[in-house]
């Protein structure tokens, strides 16, 4: 299975990216950036690095739109970093990213049909976008998003999850027109935590103490804002699994509306004929040991001491 990566390339994006590079069952054929942990143009930065760090130089990355206004979160800042990576640095890129993202997205699903997923994981401007210049992307795209919050409180108000609260218009415009889409919210991914105890068992490769250090950032940020949780969220790298392996999760069949207040809900207008999946439960002991798995066997493969 191809695959795209949407990614505003915070700490779990970087999971997610080194994820499904490891994957294999799937082959990561680009990513598109996106805002929301960071701006567009460092996270595209930080793709670059982390995928050179990677020794996976041939992907191609490319810069998608921003919102008008949009600047970080002060949460996003102290969640992964000023820099997005933990406070980490990185060599800068050898290489810079393509242009258009949107360009790549239509053409990549005109080429390539439902042997392609697309997996967002920051907010639905470039996937909206995509929808609003070709109807044929929203009507063959398979997209598996993370982002929403169906059964469980938001996580930036009571309602909103932070993707979609980014840009809940764009979200709502996917929820009315995909075709194929899964929503992977909080209702799962806050139960598929990363501890300490986890990233230790990276740190015997060069690469590993890298990852080790960003995550542990990320760690140390949600023992201040969610100490109950014991742990990470694995947000993304949890889309991308449910893209690889739909069996993780256990889904309802119902047609979404966002609302402005980037609130995720059923559609009373729209009972009939769903075409969303919304994850509800997850096996996640199953998925945090294939993805420890993965990324040990990844990390040592591209360390050189």
């Amino acid at each position: 299975m191809k695959i795209i990566l949407d990614l505003d390339t915070g700490i779990d994006d970087a999971l997610a990216l080194a994820y499904a590079l490891a994957h294999p069952d799937l082959e990561l054929i680009g990513v598109t950036g996106t805002y929301g942990n960071v701006p567009v143009a460092l996270g595209v930065r930080n793709s670059l690095a982390l995928l050179e760090l990677l020794d996976a130089e041939d992907v191609p990355v490319f810069t998608g739109p921003t919102r008008p206004g949009f600047s970080v979160a002060p949460i996003s800042a102290f969640i992964h970093g000023r820099n997005g990576l933990g406070e980490v640095l990185l060599p800068p890129p050898r290489r810079k990213a393509y242009e258009d993202a949107v360009g790549f997205l239509l053409r990549s699903v005109r080429e390539y049909g439902e042997d392609l997923v697309i997996v967002p994981t920051g907010p639905s401007t470039s996937i909206a976008a995509a929808m609003r210049e070709d109807p044929d992307f929203a009507r063959n795209a398979r997209i598996v998003m993370m982002g929403g919050a169906l059964t469980v409180p938001g996580n930036v108000t009571p309602y909103a999850e932070a993707n979609v609260f980014q840009d809940p218009q764009a979200t709502d415009y996917v929820f009315r027109h995909a075709h194929d889409l899964t929503m992977v919210g909080l209702d799962v991914t806050l139960r598929t935590l990363l501890t300490r105890e986890h990233t230790k068992q990276w740190r015997g490769t060069r690469t590993g103490r890298i990852y080790a250090d960003i995550v542990d950032y990320y760690i140390r940020a949600y023992k201040t804002t969610s100490p109950h949780l014991g742990g990470c969220g694995l947000h993304d790298p949890l889309a991308v699994a449910v893209a690889a392996d739909p069996s993780l999760v256990t889904c309802l069949d119902l047609n979404l509306r966002c609302e402005g207040n980037g609130r995720t809900i059923g559609d009373p207008e729209r009972l009939n004929d769903p075409t969303t999946r919304v994850a509800v439960a997850v096996d996640d002991a199953r998925f945090v040991d294939d993805l420890m798995s993965k990324l040990g066997s990844l990390y040592t493969s591209t360390s050189t001491c």
